[in-house]
């Protein structure tokens, strides 16, 4: 097989690492359901002692269902190999975790993912780590921001409310002149959308609960990079910490993988013809959509992504927070909820995150909603943001 084969997307999903002939020739690979593996030699036990990562000796480590699922994601990255976590939080925890010591700084893009924010905020503090944060769309915030004592650069490309983005390559091309490491958050695009790693990131992590699963019914985290990097975590930050993916949700993540190319697209569609919508509504100050060209950042969204789906921002003309409560709790279809990339469209709005009392109809953050574009029809969802959009 050639290496365009091998890299094939196709072939990722539904071949690689498969070795059907070893369990009966079963098209879905099974559920390794089990907590730890049995040895014959005393010797073959003595070498999983010595490196864990070699051999199925105990679950908390490697297991064979998640290795097929493991295989994949790193070839979709583009990158060596993979850890796959019960969480992104416990990814970006232990990416991270890996690479500070006490005393050192880390430069991250401002309000990163509330879960890494509060890692930088709240517990490495504690071991002396300080977390300087910078609006990420400039390359020279980066270049001032970078210590003496800087190990670590974070990024969010885009992030999942405004989407502002990071010149990866100029970032990636900084970091490892100062021999600094590099971590990007790749939710919103997923792997077929962006790799960072291509871009000479050292590290790639993803909300696997997203696009990955699909369906909303599981729950974990991927971080891909070089395989010094993996197993270096994997015999630390992995293995002490026990985050680990479970068997059965790794089989759900396998199961979403198989139509991870289809679902992208169709809901690729479906966000154009919102994001239309949306733009021509007199109730709609504002759209915020990476692939939209009113986007700021429009040009360089084109050049290090091959598309944008789903996740969008608008901003409701409202006077009050009432009205924006009111135009939530009136939508029929469009589900109030956390998160994206499954087979339901949600909102979320922004106001959710403050007291009301706080609440600055000036301030346009906090006119804020956050829009997720599912597999529904399209004409489907128009109807129903339509209806609410009455009810103000």
């Amino acid at each position: 097989m050639s290496e365009s084969e091998k890299n094939n997307i196709s072939y990722i999903i539904n071949e690689l690492g498969e070795d059907r002939e070893l369990y009966f020739n079963a098209i879905a690979p099974p559920i390794i359901q089990t907590s730890n593996f049995a040895f014959d030699k005393v010797n073959d036990l003595r070498k999983a002692f010595q490196d864990e990562s070699s051999a199925y000796l105990y679950s908390r480590g490697i297991n064979p269902t998640v290795d097929i699922l493991r295989k994949k994601l790193a070839a979709l990255d583009g990158a060596e190999d993979c850890l796959v976590f019960n969480s992104g939080a416990a990814a970006i925890f232990a990416s991270v975790l890996a690479n500070v010591k006490a005393g050192d700084n880390i430069v991250s893009v401002d309000k990163p993912y509330t879960w890494a924010q509060k890692m930088f905020n709240d517990i490495l503090p504690r071991f002396n780590v300080t977390t300087t944060y910078i609006d990420g769309r400039n390359i020279e915030n980066f270049e001032r921001a970078i210590l003496p004592n800087t190990s670590l650069v974070y990024l969010e490309s885009p992030n999942s409310w405004d989407f502002a983005l990071q010149d990866l390559k100029a970032v990636a091309d900084l970091a490892k002149a100062e021999g600094i490491t590099t971590i990007c958050d790749n939710s919103y695009c997923s792997p077929l959308y962006q790799k960072p790693i291509e871009f000479g990131i050292d590290m790639v992590l993803q909300s696997a609960t997203k696009y990955i699963g699909g369906h909303s019914d599981t729950v974990a985290g991927v971080l891909s990079g070089s395989k010094k990097m993996i197993t270096k975590i994997f015999n630390s930050e992995y293995m002490n910490i026990g985050s680990g993916i479970q068997p059965f949700n790794a089989w759900l993540l396998i199961r979403g993988l198989r139509t991870l190319p289809a679902r992208l697209d169709r809901i690729t569609l479906s966000t154009y013809q919102l994001v239309n919508f949306l733009k021509q509504h007199p109730k709609v100050e504002q759209v915020i959509f990476p692939f939209d060209e009113n986007f700021p950042q429009y040009e360089l969204a084109k050049q290090q992504m091959k598309g944008a789906c789903g996740l969008l921002s608008f901003i409701i003309k409202a006077t009050d927070i009432n009205q924006i409560e009111k135009f939530c709790e009136s939508l029929q279809h469009i589900l109030m909820a956390v998160s994206w990339g499954g087979h339901e469209s949600l909102v979320i709005p922004k106001c959710a995150s403050i007291k009301p009392e706080e609440f600055n109809v000036e301030n346009k953050e906090h006119r804020m909603l956050r829009l997720y574009i599912g597999l529904e029809e399209p004409d489907y969802l128009i109807k129903d943001l339509q209806q609410a959009f009455e009810k103000i």
